[in-house]
């Protein structure tokens, strides 16, 4: 019972249009193929009055010949316009939904810009402007830390190399002094022996007044 008074929408209304549009084609079509039948009946006696040589029944059927095809023709521009009646509605319900989906988006645009404000928006965008570029100032402050830490590595690899050369070079020293160093065992001349080895200055003398130096 509630569906009596349900009220029609744009769309129920179309399609009860365009259902009688195409029972009106059709019925045209069914008018159009009994006018042709009955054109070639009178065709078929037109020739059968000519035969018999009754000219005045054959002026008579031409006639109505004339007008049958006159009346089919008709039917013709009667189908042209009911298909073109078709297309107009369809096309006219295109364009209602394309306003009632622009309708939508246009309030569905307006109550976005009705939230959304222009000021805070753009704060926004710089604040992740600002926040984006402190990242990229904290991500380049972190590799030139990790930079420095690599470089303060390989410097003391290389501290390292140095340490080691100049080790390896005070040990061939070392080892050199220690050839040159008596072994443990040996004697050591004594203080007497080198007096010994000495030529005291009282021989000196001697030999000075032998060679007759004063």
């Amino acid at each position: 019972m509630a569906s009596l008074f349900k009220k029609k929408t744009v769309d129920d209304v179309i399609k009860e249009q365009s259902k009688e549009l195409r029972g009106t084609q059709r019925q045209i079509t069914r008018d159009r193929t009994a006018l042709e039948r009955q054109e070639k009946q009178l065709e078929a006696e037109i020739k059968k009055m000519a035969k018999s040589g009754n000219r005045e029944a054959c002026k008579i059927l031409a006639k109505q010949l004339v007008q049958l095809r006159k009346q089919k023709n008709r039917t013709y521009a009667v189908s042209s316009k009911v298909t073109s009646m078709s297309t107009q509605t369809k096309l006219m319900n295109s364009q209602m939904k394309m306003a009632g989906a622009m309708s939508s988006t246009a309030k569905t645009m307006q109550a976005v810009n009705k939230k959304m404000d222009p000021q805070k928006t753009l704060k926004t965008m710089q604040d992740f402007q600002k926040e984006n570029m402190k990242m990229g100032m904290t991500e380049d402050m972190i590799n030139d830390t990790l930079d420095d830490l690599f470089d303060e590595s390989g410097d003391e690899d290389e501290s390292q190399g140095i340490v080691d050369q100049v080790l390896d070079e005070i040990g061939i020293e070392i080892s050199g002094k220690m050839a040159r160093t008596p072994a443990a065992g040996k004697s050591i001349p004594s203080a007497a022996s080198s007096s010994q080895n000495t030529i005291s200055d009282e021989e000196i003398e001697r030999h000075l007044r032998a060679l007759g130096v004063d």
